[in-house]
């Protein structure tokens, strides 16, 4: 494990999909039935390593068990079958505003987050002044997040997590969200994290963004995986099937 991140080892995780359900006891007395369900499967035994120090690329379409898969990675959630090891300390941030309370200021939630993400108080201390500056939301510091913009959560929300140092980032359409210069922030930011023998997995619907950053990616499709390995050849069989698709 010594040159391995993070090894998936035939994760395969379910959901319940409802079609009917008894909210009560006495409904399902007076209904004289259980609930009735199918189980959807979101992933379906996927295997694959992440080298350590890489910068490593989830791919496919809208529904194909990303972000699902993410959320596993980063413990949210824990599959039905198959292990998911880690090498090292983890920092995550999967959806806008993830760890945020509406209500309190941006200054209030860089604690609060920071703390979520296993930072004692004086280190948030230490790395305050450095998060509001990467984050870009001074003027806006001491008003209630619920004022902010997506970018704006999008922005402090990733300046907290890539604050806490971790050994394995991982990251959820990080780029779709905010301008061209701190995308390129964030681009830089991989970099130096990757300079630093840092492992960053993100999920990006930007095949060019991953072809740029990615040392290798994996494609998913229905849950499944259908290709590891080489960004740029894993991104060329994904758009390969595409094309197929549609013709």
């Amino acid at each position: 494990m010594n040159d391995i991140a993070v090894r998936v080892d035939g994760v395969s995780k379910s959901f319940r999909l409802y079609h009917e359900r008894n909210q009560t006891i006495k409904a399902a007395i007076m209904r004289r039935r259980t609930s009735v369900h199918e189980d959807f499967w979101a992933l379906r035994d996927v295997t694959f390593n992440v080298p350590r120090g890489s910068t490593f690329g989830l791919i496919g379409s809208n529904g194909s068990g990303k972000s699902t898969l993410l959320k596993c990675l980063a413990n949210i959630y824990y599959p039905n079958t198959g292990t998911i090891t880690h090498n090292g300390k983890i920092a995550a941030m999967l959806e806008v505003g993830s760890g945020f309370h509406s209500e309190l200021s941006g200054r209030e939630n860089i604690f609060l987050n920071g703390s979520i993400l296993g930072m004692s108080k004086k280190e948030v201390l230490s790395k305050y002044d450095e998060i509001v500056e990467f984050s870009g939301v001074e003027q806006f510091i001491d008003q209630p997040v619920k004022n902010y913009s997506s970018g704006m959560y999008v922005r402090l929300g990733f300046a907290i997590a890539i604050n806490v140092n971790p050994d394995i980032l991982i990251v959820d359409e990080v780029l779709a969200v905010g301008d061209a210069e701190f995308q390129e922030k964030c681009v830089g930011k991989f970099d130096e994290l990757k300079m630093a023998g840092k492992t960053v997995i993100l999920v990006s619907h930007s095949m060019e963004a991953v072809e740029t950053m990615c040392d290798q990616a994996a494609w998913l499709s229905h849950g499944e995986l259908k290709a590891v390995g080489e960004a740029r050849s894993t991104i060329s069989a994904y758009l390969d099937s595409l094309d197929s698709a549609g013709s």
